[in-house]
Formats: C-alpha cells, structure tokens, sequence
C-alpha cells in the first residue's frame, strides 16, 4: 500500500516535471530558436512574391531590345527592311491610335479562347474514352497522333471550300489543331497513374464513370494540364494561320490579318508589331491563367519544393 509521503499531490515547480528535451543547455536553445526563425523566415519568402522571377524575364527583355536597336544602328540593312525597336513602338501608338490594336488583339482572343474551350469539351471526353477502352485507343490512336503532327495550316484551304471566308473556318483550323494535343496529353496523364489507384476505386465498388471522372481524371491532372498547354499553343498558331491566309468575307480583322496587312504594304514596322502582339498576347496567357494553375496544382501535390522555376 503507498504510504502518505508516496501519494503527493503535484504542487511541485513546473521545472521539475517539464520534459527532458526542454532542459537542455542554453546554447542548444538558442540553436533551436535560430532555426524556427529561419523556418518562419522561409515561409514568409516563399508566401511572397519571387522577384528573380520577374526580373529574370524583364532584364532579358531589355539585353534583346539593346542588341535589336544596336543591330540597327549599324546600318547594315536599310531602316524600312529592319526597324528598330523606337520605329515599332511608334507604329504601334499609330495603329493604336487608329485603334487597330484593340480590335485586332480582341478579335484573335476571343477566337482563340472560345476555340479553345469548345476543344477542351470535346476532347476531354474523347480522351478518357481512349484511355479506358483499349481497343478504341488502338484503333483511333494512331490517327489522333497523326492529326497532331499534322500542320494545322494544311486544313485552312479545306475549311475555306467548306465553310466559306466566314469565322466557321477560323473555328474549324482552331479545332484541328488543339483538340489531338489535348487528347494525347489526357492519355498520357492516364498512363502515368499508379495501378493502385483503380484498384483502390474497383474495391470501393466505384462505376466506369466514377472511376473515370472522379479517380482518373484528377489523378491525371498533371499531364492533362501539359496538354492543355500544348493544345492552347496549337490552336493559338492555327488561329494565326487561319487569319493569314483566310482574309475578306464576313472574318474579322484579327492579328493575323494585321500580319498579312503588313505584308501587303511592304511596311516590316506593322509586320513587325503584330509580331509582338501575337508573342505579348502568347505570353501573357501563360503567365496569368497556366502559369497559376500549374503552381496551384503541383503546391497541392507537394511537387513545388525545391523547384528551380
């Protein structure tokens, strides 16, 4: 039986029963301290804004416009052959002016981002289809590969028999060239996934749809998202190409045709500054809607750290 000394109540000081990893040395304390801060110290960088990123790019930008104006000012070729950087930016405030910018740079956009959502609904499910059902990717693999390879531009005098100079054949050269890369980018995802996956899906007695929209397709996120990316590049050059050569009728005045009035009047400044519209308005897209989302989606996946992007 314990006796009245055993059973005491606990009214001792807090340092005689707090833990033994607390009472260590002073100098070890203050190693621990140092490194919490450091820690803190990262998460606060990492929360705010990484400025090598946007320096980077822009100081690169300044080395290419030096070399492009130092180029030009040695007078190797005539002014109207090659303008320098001051032409171009005071063309571009002309034809801003006569607000061709606006409507050109809306014009393509719009055509761009509407193609590119309609390809995205119909390749998504395409994509899963292919991936799931086996002999279908067999069958039609090949082909998909194939339309992918295919320069979009090759359709453009097809889609202008069929539907005439109107923004149907835009929409159409838009279509072939986004939606094979959006497919083969699905598939890929697919392909990645770890067997587990649906293993885990077919225990949890998961449909063919489930499996496919709520497993599948998010675990696939990663090469879709490559894909995506590349489908937007695809139907972004097609556009281009459709505008070039698609020109009159009831087809706006896009980016394209901008170019191409360009190069019907012999003039390299215009040419020149729908060159960088076109690059600027490619840029931009990356930087503010895949850019993110890719960041998002890798932070979630606890792929970010330690990345040298």
């Amino acid at each position: 039986m314990p006796t009245e000394q055993d059973v005491r109540p606990v009214t001792e000081p807090i340092e005689h029963i707090t833990s033994p990893v607390l009472k260590g040395n002073p100098e070890e304390l203050r190693d621990l301290e140092a490194g919490l801060d450091n820690l803190q110290s990262d998460t606060q960088r990492k929360a705010g804004i990484d400025w090598k990123r946007v320096l980077l790019p822009v100081a690169a930008l300044v080395v290419l416009i030096l070399a492009w104006q130092f180029y030009v000012s040695l007078g190797l070729k005539r002014r109207d052959l090659v303008p320098g950087p001051f032409d171009v930016f005071a063309q571009m405030v002309t034809l801003w002016g006569e607000g061709k910018v606006q409507e050109s740079v809306w014009t393509s956009l719009q055509r761009g981002l509407i193609g590119f959502l309609i390809s995205v609904v119909i390749a998504t499910p395409v994509g899963l289809l292919l991936a799931q059902v086996a002999p279908l990717r067999r069958a039609f693999g090949p082909l998909i590969s194939g339309l992918q390879v295919l320069p979009s531009v090759a359709w453009v005098p097809a889609a202008i028999i069929w539907f005439g100079l109107t923004d149907a054949t835009v929409y159409f050269v838009v279509f072939m060239g986004a939606i094979p890369s959006i497919i083969n980018g699905l598939i890929s995802g697919v392909d990645q996934i770890p067997p587990q996956y649906r293993s885990v899906g077919k225990v949890l007695g998961a449909s063919r749809l489930q499996m496919a929209l709520q497993i599948v397709l998010p675990a696939a996120l990663p090469g879709y998202l490559g894909g995506l990316k590349q489908g937007w590049a695809f139907s972004w050059r097609s556009l281009m190409a459709a505008e070039i050569i698609a020109t009159g009728g009831t087809i706006g005045f896009g980016l394209g045709s901008l170019l191409d009035q360009g190069r019907l009047l012999a003039d390299m400044s215009v040419v020149m500054s729908a060159i960088l519209l076109i690059l600027a308005v490619g840029i931009l897209v990356e930087l503010l809607v895949f850019g993110p989302i890719e960041k998002r989606l890798l932070q979630r996946r606890g792929l970010l750290a330690g990345s040298t992007r």
